[in-house]
C-alpha cells in the first residue's frame, strides 16, 4: 500500500511541474524539476528575483493573441503582477497564512455584524466520493451502527475544495519561493499545508453576479470575466470589496452545463487573468468560483488565476456551488454576507473538502 501510494504521489508531482510553466518559465528537461532561484528557504532572495525577471526576456510563445479590447495589458504586464507584487515576505519569510492574515479579529466581528435574519446558504456541492464502503455492525437485542469508508481525490472539477498554498507552484517555488522537491514529500507537505488556517475562514463575503449584471445565463468562451468587469459589477451592486474579504464570483457554470456545455479541464469559459490584479489591488483573501481560470489562455499562462494562490498567498475555493447563493442575493437585496469556511485540520494537506456557508 505504502509503495503503491509513493509511485500515484510522484506521478502526480511529476505532472504538476512539468506542467507549471509561467510566462518566462524555465524547467529541466532531464528532470522535469523546478529550476528555482530558491533551492533552500535561506538562499531565497527577493531582491534577486526581481532583478533576474527584469534582465530575462519573455518566453517564446507568450505573447498575447490580437485583442480588440484596449483594456487588456500587454504580456510583459501581466508578468509583473506575479513577479513584481507577489506577497513573499509580507507577513514574514516563514508565513504560511498567506493574505488569510488580512482577516483579523475585528474583521471578523465586523463580519458577523451583517448577520441579520440569519438565514444560511451552503456554497458546497454535492460530495460524493469516487469510494463509499460501508460496514454494519450488529448488537445484541436488535440494536445495530454502521460506519463507512471515504477513498476520493478532492483537487479537480468536481468537489467543493480549498486549495492551500502548497498546492500550486511556478519556477520560482511555491508560496513563499519555497521548493516543491523540498517541502513536498510522499508523507505530505511540510510547508504552507491547509491546517495553516485550522481556526477557520471566518470574514466578510461579496458575491459579484456575473450572468445578472450581463443579462446572460452563464459566461462563455468568447467572452472571459474581467477584472475591470468584477470592479463594474460591483459597483452597480452598490458593494465594494475591501481588505480582507472573500470575494465570491458567480459565472453560472451550471447553467452552462444544463445547456449542453462541457465544463473540465480543458478550454472552458472563467477568468482571465485580469482579475488577478483586481484581487492583488483589493487584497483580497480568498476567492471562491464556479467557473475557474479561463482557456485557453492568451498569454500562455499554465495558471492564469490559479497564480494567486502562491503569488499573493490567496486562498482558493474551488468547485463552489454559488447558483443558489446568487438567488439568496438578489431576494436578499445585498451581495454582502458573513461567509465561513472551515476547512479540515488535515496534517501535511494541500487543500480540504470544505462546505462553506454564506449567513445573511
Amino acid at each position: 500500500m505504502a509503495s503503491s501510494r509513493r509511485r500515484f504521489l510522484t506521478t502526480l508531482t511529476s505532472a504538476a511541474v512539468g506542467g507549471a510553466a509561467v510566462i518566462g518559465s524555465r524547467t529541466s528537461a532531464s528532470t522535469g524539476s523546478v529550476i528555482s532561484g530558491s533551492a533552500t528557504p535561506e538562499s531565497f532572495s527577493p531582491a534577486t528575483l526581481l532583478d533576474r525577471h527584469a534582465v530575462e526576456p519573455l518566453a517564446a510563445g507568450t505573447t498575447a493573441g490580437v485583442q480588440t479590447d484596449p483594456r487588456m495589458p500587454t504580456a510583459a504586464e501581466v508578468q509583473s503582477w506575479y513577479t513584481d507584487r507577489r506577497n513573499w515576505g509580507r507577513w514574514g519569510a516563514d508565513d504560511e497564512k498567506g493574505a488569510i492574515n488580512l482577516i483579523t479579529p475585528e474583521k471578523s466581528a465586523a463580519a458577523a455584524a451583517l448577520v441579520r435574519s440569519g438565514r444560511k446558504v451552503s456554497a458546497s456541492r454535492v460530495f460524493e466520493p469516487e469510494q463509499h464502503f460501508m460496514r454494519k455492525s450488529p448488537r445484541p437485542g436488535g440494536a445495530g451502527a454502521v460506519v463507512d469508508y471515504y477513498g476520493f481525490i478532492y483537487h479537480g472539477q468536481t468537489i467543493t475544495h480549498i486549495d492551500a498554498l502548497c498546492h500550486m507552484w511556478d519556477r520560482d517555488g511555491m508560496w513563499q519561493g519555497r521548493d516543491p522537491d523540498v517541502e513536498i514529500t510522499t508523507q505530505g507537505a511540510s510547508f504552507g499545508t491547509i491546517d495553516a488556517w485550522s481556526e477557520g475562514i471566518v470574514t466578510r463575503g461579496v458575491l459579484i453576479d456575473v450572468p445578472r449584471h450581463r443579462g446572460e445565463a452563464y459566461v462563455t468562451p468568447d467572452r472571459p470575466v474581467h477584472g475591470w468587469e468584477i470592479e463594474e459589477i460591483a459597483s452597480a451592486q452598490g458593494v465594494a470589496v475591501e481588505p480582507g474579504d472573500a470575494l465570491l464570483v458567480y459565472s453560472g457554470k451550471d447553467a452552462f452545463v444544463r445547456a449542453g456545455g462541457d465544463y473540465g479541464g480543458g478550454d472552458r469559459p472563467g477568468l482571465n487573468v485580469t482579475c488577478a490584479k483586481f484581487i492583488r489591488d483589493h487584497d483580497v483573501s480568498l476567492l471562491g468560483w464556479d467557473m475557474m481560470d479561463a482557456r485557453p489562455d492568451p498569454y500562455g499562462l499554465a495558471f492564469p488565476m490559479h497564480g494567486v494562490l502562491f503569488n499573493y498567498g490567496v486562498a482558493l475555493l474551488d468547485n463552489a456551488l454559488l447558483e443558489p447563493l446568487a438567488d439568496a442575493c438578489a431576494e436578499e437585496g445585498r451581495h454582502e454576507f458573513m461567509f465561513m469556511a472551515l476547512p479540515l485540520n488535515v496534517a501535511g494537506g494541500t487543500g480540504s473538502p470544505a462546505n462553506p456557508i454564506a449567513m445573511f
